[in-house]
């Protein structure tokens, strides 16, 4: 087979002997190099090969048009498979794992789409990333650097690339908070690190929180709508969709501030959607929109854009904004205004995407930057041509609308006029359906029940036309297909419920006026005419629609003989083609869904859970707070008789690790098992997840498959939680495919992650076997705190995080001393100890440091003068602190939509207080806090309350 090497690979020091074990896997002489197979352990196919007595060469095997290929990944030193940065902390042993056979491992190759043939080295993300010569060239270039790509051009993972050539802190911001999350993911993937680079990935909006936190929730189009609906009397002839993109896309926009309805008024005819004559009744309507943001608590983030220009500090070294066609220039300026040095960015995007509202163009960024307009004439943007996502006939297609729309209406500017060219072998198809009962009816039945097909439709509003005949929960409009693609899609009456539209997009173009393989640049010679403006957002949305398909598009369409559908030269057929999609798996349906929700599109999300899932409650009692809470008032309070009640509550305490509840269990209760707690505890405690430890753990998909993989155990544990404090790697894995949610959490307050670092700190087999690799499966990537009204992340990979989520985990510890000063304190020893029963692969030297510890605390004080303070300690004594009490936590409410909690909230202080001492009713607290008796009146006040 032949070597390709991965872009950081450094071979080791023994060059003879490396050369050696190059050339056995050259010649697939498995053998020679002492080849093993790691797959069985780790999150990937992975080979090593046998270098010397304590080095290990890592590999893997991948295919490309039927040729194998070894990617040379990176050397393992001293046996020590842990630290390695693919392997992500599995622990092998070297002398336990089983020689690999060279046709096996070819055989099971992974297939990638494209690999260039004059270069051996490539990258890595998520998976191989190789470029094209264009690709190449661009990665080589200096800053500032804009690059234009389309769809599936591979633009996102070039940007990511060269991001990690950037040194300093470095801000990726785009409008989506999937792209960004995303974009995270990828970047970090397989435990990528750059010493000298702190990396923040934001959507817009959190940008915007990461400056201060807006008030009330972001105003939507639908918002919008419903709003514009109740005002249509007063602006009678004004279409609501227009009259959004004006006010976002112009009224708003302009960086230099939002316009005075003198400067609306005055603008070019090129410059508005609106006639001149028609502009001051909407600057009226946009008057009134803002007097309604304030009123129903909303915001628009162009407006909060302007508002917070005043605060924005230079803070980053390195800028990259990703779709930079989704922003406008004021949210664009704002952005740039966060570099240390001018100039120094990296935008990417697409003109032919842009369904959201704005003006934008090439030649208006180039001159934010350079503001002589011959200057920004002459700056040159990168253009990316290939596309590697669709076939050959979406992409031919595609073309075609380019094609339409530049002859129609003429060249935006000189970088949005190219066409694609596509890389992807398969041919694909794109067919034209008439629009009757038995195409839907034979449609339907092909994608109803598939993850690998969607239908979209123009508008929100076309959704329930769309839902009457076809009965997949993957129904879009193509505001909310962007970044999505399937193998399939199914445009429904594009073209004919807009008739009209595209019939404009189409007229004066003739089939001959498309020939040739390329765009001659040349603008509109009429400025008056706004046609582009107008009918923009069509030709777009069906861009972007055809773009979404990975291999087949069928459009439905009543007026098959529309003259757009005669232009683009699509075959007709009388009935859908076999779309060979077949029904998905339940896990497939749950992976989507989990997907979906994470996008924001809640509403395919529960589409799913409605249509596919169904699934069922489950038919036990689950411990959730509220039973707890009663089950605590009929011991504790109430006396009640008999042990059911009181051995419920010694199975909490077993499983939740409550010493001090136990306690309470055998003095006051007179519950003797309990006392047993400090030796058999922890032991049966595991009892209530026992099935979660079994290396078969079918039964437990299968009740995911039943009642949801968030359904939760008899103790409120999620299965992932379970699989989690198992250590079962395997499950854990399993789950997280399924679309199982990391971020879900009990009635603590606590996540998988943090019931896996509960296990660590009081099983030290378990810290040094499986709890690496559970950490790297069920960790989230950062925390979302508001402190001082900004956002605070916290990533995955500052050393703040591991702190948090550790006092996280032992804050209910810190409650039922006998000091009372220290509840809810900590300091460098408690979370030493916590740290020295932490794996290597978790946590670097320097960081296990008493010195260090404090010096974070000590540094993230809320009253501490530091440049990069989070504000996330109150110091309570010397070398004590507490969790800021101003803090708040980003959590995700019931209806899909992010909420601020107040950290104690989060963390249920009056059960963790309740917990603590079992036997008081927590509203005697309350009591002597409304009283403001002194303390010495409190143990009084106590004993006469005590029931």
């Amino acid at each position: 087979m032949k070597i390709l090497e991965y872009v950081d690979f450094s071979p080791p020091r023994n060059k003879a002997q490396y050369a050696r074990i190059r050339d056995a896997i050259e010649r697939d002489d498995f053998r020679a190099a002492d080849v093993k197979k790691l797959s069985n352990l780790t999150q990937g196919k992975f080979y090593r090969a046998k270098l010397d007595y304590a080095d290990r060469l890592l590999f893997s095997i991948i295919r490309f048009n039927g040729e194998a290929y070894a990617l040379l990944l990176e050397v393992i030193e001293q046996h020590a498979y842990d630290k390695s940065r693919f392997l992500r902390g599995a622990i092998i042993d070297d002398a336990k794992i089983a020689a690999a056979d060279s046709i096996e491992a070819i055989r099971e190759a992974e297939p990638v789409g494209f690999l260039n043939p004059n270069r051996s080295q490539v990258h890595w993300l998520d998976k191989v990333i190789s470029f094209d010569e264009a690709q190449q060239a661009v990665y080589h270039q200096a800053a500032p650097l804009i690059i234009v790509g389309s769809a599936g051009s591979g633009k996102t993972a070039l940007t990511l690339e060269k991001m990690k050539q950037a040194q300093g802190d470095v801000l990726y911001v785009t409008l989506s908070a999937y792209l960004a999350q995303s974009a995270r993911d990828l970047y970090y993937a397989h435990g990528f690190e750059r010493e000298g680079q702190a990396t923040d990935f934001l959507s817009f909006r959190e940008f915007l929180e990461s400056i201060r936190v807006p008030h009330g929730r972001e105003a939507s189009w639908r918002d919008f709508a419903a709003w514009f609906a109740r005002m249509r009397q007063q602006f009678k002839g004004i279409d609501a969709h227009q009259a959004f993109e004006e006010i976002r896309g112009v009224i708003a926009a302009d960086a230099g501030g939002v316009l005075t309805r003198e400067h609306y008024l005055a603008l070019g005819p090129r410059q508005s959607i609106f006639a001149p004559t028609e502009r001051a009744a909407l600057y009226d309507l946009f008057d009134k929109y803002r007097t309604w943001l304030r009123e129903a608590g909303l915001f628009d983030l162009n407006l909060v854009s302007h508002d917070w220009q005043p605060q924005v500090q230079s803070r980053y070294d390195f800028v990259v904004i990703d779709e930079v066609q989704d922003l406008t220039p004021v949210q664009l300026a704002l952005v740039l205004r966060t570099l240390k040095k001018p100039g120094q960015f990296l935008l990417c995007g697409d003109s032919n995407q842009i369904v959201h509202p704005n003006f934008f163009s090439w030649s208006k960024v180039k001159s934010l930057f350079w503001h002589d307009p011959e200057l920004a004439e002459r700056q040159q943007l990168h253009v990316l041509q290939a596309n590697f996502r669709n076939g050959k006939q979406v992409t031919r297609i595609a073309n075609t609308l380019l094609k339409i729309k530049h002859r129609r209406f003429g060249s935006i500017d000189r970088e949005s006029n190219f066409l694609v060219e596509a890389v992807n072998q398969d041919a694909g198809a794109v067919n034209l359906l008439e629009d009757s009962d038995g195409v839907r009816r034979d449609l339907n039945a092909q994608t109803r029940r598939s993850t690998r097909s969607a239908v979209l439709v123009l508008r929100d509003d076309d959704k329930a036309e769309a839902r009457k005949h076809f009965d997949t929960p993957l129904i879009f409009s193509v505001h909310e297909a962007k970044g999505l693609e399937y193998d399939s899609i199914v445009l429904y009456r594009f073209v004919s419920d807009n008739r009209a539209q595209f019939a404009a997009i189409a007229e004066g173009v003739s089939v001959a006026d498309l020939a040739g393989d390329a765009l001659q640049y040349g603008r509109a010679k009429d400025k008056s005419d706004k046609s582009l403006e107008i009918y923009k957002f069509y030709v777009n949305a069906l861009y972007v629609a055809l773009t979404r398909a990975i291999r087949s598009v069928y459009l439905v369409e009543s007026d098959s003989g529309h003259p757009l559908l005669r232009l683009l030269d699509i075959a007709q057929l009388n009935a859908p083609s076999n779309i060979a999609n077949q029904a998905s798996s339940l896990e497939e349906w749950q992976k989507e869904a989990r997907k979906l929700a994470l996008q924001g599109k809640q509403e395919q999300a529960d589409a799913i859970e409605r249509m596919i899932l169904k699934t069922e409650p489950v038919p036990w009692p689950v411990l959730d707070e509220a039973r707890l809470r009663e089950t605590l008032s009929k011991v504790f309070r109430d006396r009640a008789p008999g042990s059911k009640a009181k051995s419920q509550l010694y199975d909490y305490a077993t499983c939740f690790d409550e010493p001090i509840l136990a306690y309470f269990l055998a003095q006051d209760a007179g519950f003797g098992q309990a006392r047993a707690f400090p030796v058999h505890g922890a032991v049966f405690g595991r009892r209530h997840y026992q099935p979660y430890f079994a290396r078969q753990f079918k039964d437990i998909l299968k009740l995911c498959d039943k009642h949801g993989v968030e359904h939760r155990t008899p103790m409120n544990q999620t299965p992932l939680m379970a699989a989690a404090a198992a250590g079962n790697v395997p499950l854990a894995q399993a789950l997280l495919e399924r679309g199982a949610d990391t971020s879900a959490i009990d009635h603590l307050g606590r996540n998988a992650l943090h019931w896996a670092i509960g296990t660590a700190l009081r099983d030290d087999a378990y810290a040094k076997g499986p709890f690496s690799a559970i950490y790297q499966l069920v960790a989230p990537p950062s925390i979302d705190l508001m402190t001082g009204e900004r956002l605070v992340r916290i990533d995955a990979r500052q050393s703040e995080y591991l702190m948090l989520q550790t006092m996280w985990v032992l804050f209910k510890s810190t409650f039922g001393n006998a000091d009372a000063s220290d509840r809810g304190g900590f300091d460098a020893g408690m979370l030493l100890g916590a740290y020295e029963r932490m794996p290597a692969a978790l946590l670097l030297p320097e960081r296990r440091k008493r010195t260090f510890i404090s010096s974070v605390m000590a540094r993230n004080e809320v009253d501490r003068d530091y440049a990069y303070n989070r504000r996330l300690f109150k110091r309570v004594a010397n070398g004590v602190y507490q969790l800021n009490p101003e803090m708040s936590l980003r959590r995700r409410g019931a209806d899909g939509n992010d909420e601020w909690v107040p950290v104690y909230s989060a963390l249920n202080l009056p059960l963790v207080k309740e917990l603590a001492d079992p036997r008081y009713d927590r509203r005697i607290d309350d009591l002597l806090a409304l009283a403001g008796l002194p303390a010495t009146v409190e143990p009084i006040i106590r004993r006469a309350g005590r029931r």
